[in-house]
């Protein structure tokens, strides 16, 4: 099996699970319980919360755990726009945010909120100069992902976030679900931050909403004691401890990010080789995402003879109709075919050259094979 959507999705590394069993059986107690064992977890979530903020270098009193990034996205929007509608209902995001971002905002929309979309450059990255020109009295809110999920581009979250600062009195929320674990990033400046541990090897069903303290938001979730006040339900101590231990693990695995900016240069370099193969990613993206769009041959298709050599990549257009396009692609690159053929190539510090080799050869193929059939039924 060749692995090779990382960005959707990591598989569990075997000493998180560890974690997660060995708390689950060790530590019993309802945290919100007064007695011995309602303590020990209490005291190991206090831990474990500890180390979480001791990595992201804020305040542990900022750590709002979630379900994930999804929730932790819809916590920030609603939460913060709910709270501070008085002070304005103007929100600024961009066309490549996550659906969990856009979702939200349409709800938002509904209820009267306004919202403006970001100029970007050639490459993805957006224009400071008509950021500032958007940023209004009444603007309540900015949201701009730190990379793009489909595509990889990075974002200059840090000078954006200081650009929102110094120009308004509008808060700054960013996904940093495809950024945590994959490359050294600071939080400063930053309001919200969201992200999910099962991007970087923990367990699925585990997220963080980071709030800075001089930020308030509503709940959506009422009722119930917990760590915080803006998320009740009673805490799971085995998720909790599990993600601590997944975000050490790939604070440490920091150090391969060059190992896989090689695999990702090489990848390119075979890719190019492959005729009406198009690179969507670019020099700003991170190396962990590589877009590509194959001119002529539907995304789905490729995507399920790709399975057949046990294969794994990831398309936006899965199982879509017909007239469906990725609006990241378009976005970038205003080509409506490339749009409609990309396809999504991630890797980790696990991928192997020999993983990359044999994806291309089984790419070859089946991009072949699928003209070929295309050919014959014309």
């Amino acid at each position: 099996m060749v692995y090779l959507d990382y960005s959707a999705t990591t598989p569990v590394n075997i000493d998180v699970l560890d974690t997660f069993n060995k708390v689950s059986t060790g530590f019993i107690g309802n945290p919100n319980s007064l007695h011995k064992l309602g303590v020990e977890s209490k005291n190991l979530i206090d831990a474990s919360t500890k180390q979480i903020a001791n990595i992201l270098k804020v305040n542990e009193k900022e750590i709002i755990y979630t379900s994930g990034a999804s929730e932790a996205n819809n916590m920030a929007l609603k939460g913060l726009c709910l709270r501070y509608q008085k002070r304005g209902k103007h929100i600024i995001t961009t066309h490549f945010e996550h659906s969990s971002i856009y979702g939200p905002i349409s709800y938002l929309q509904s209820l009267g909120f306004e919202v403006d979309f970001v100029e970007t450059d050639e490459n993805g990255i957006i224009n400071i100069d008509n950021l500032k020109s958007l940023l209004r009295d009444d603007t309540i809110l900015v949201t701009i992902g730190a990379v793009n999920s489909e595509i990889g581009i990075l974002q200059p979250i840090n000078e954006i976030a200081k650009i929102v600062k110094e120009n308004s009195q509008a808060f700054f929320h960013s996904d940093f679900t495809q950024l945590i674990g994959k490359k050294e990033c600071s939080l400063d400046n930053i309001d919200l931050i969201s992200f999910s541990a099962h991007k970087f090897f923990g367990i699925k069903g585990i997220g963080v909403l980071v709030k800075k303290e001089n930020v308030d938001i509503l709940a959506l979730i009422h009722g119930g004691k917990s760590t915080t006040k803006y998320r009740s339900g009673t805490p799971c101590v085995a998720l909790i401890a599990s993600l601590a231990k997944a975000l050490r693990i790939a604070n440490e695995n920091l150090k391969f990010y060059k190992d896989i900016k090689d695999n990702n240069n090489y990848l390119k370099e075979e890719l190019l080789k492959i005729n009406d193969v198009k690179i969507n990613s670019n020099e700003k993206c991170i190396p962990h995402i590589i877009n590509i769009s194959v001119l002529g041959v539907k995304p789905e298709t490729l995507l399920h003879a790709l399975e057949e050599d046990e294969i794994y990549i990831s398309t936006q257009t899965a199982c879509a109709s017909e007239n469906s396009y990725s609006k990241a692609v378009l976005a970038l690159t205003n080509d409506e075919e490339r749009a409609k053929t990309s396809i999504r190539i991630s890797l980790s510090y696990k991928t192997s050259k020999e993983e990359i080799d044999i994806f291309i050869e089984s790419l070859k193929k089946n991009v072949n094979n699928l003209r070929m059939d295309k050919n014959e039924n014309n």
